[in-house]
């Protein structure tokens, strides 16, 4: 899989995931949490995979 195929499952599932505890914590979806939740999500993984990657070398 490319990086890009990747960058999109990501952004899709941390779309999918901020949309659900957005509206679990405030009741109501705002587009702009929902963003913003997402971004950090996403970032998260990324900085996840280069500690996962920075221990293997």
């Amino acid at each position: 899989m490319n990086q890009l195929t990747i960058f999109f499952i990501r952004a899709v599932v941390g779309l999918a995931f901020a949309a659900i505890v957005t509206r679990l914590f405030h009741g109501r979806i705002n587009p702009v949490y929902v963003v913003g939740l997402a971004i950090i999500l996403v970032g998260l993984a990324y900085f996840a995979e280069y500690l996962r990657k920075r221990k293997k070398s």
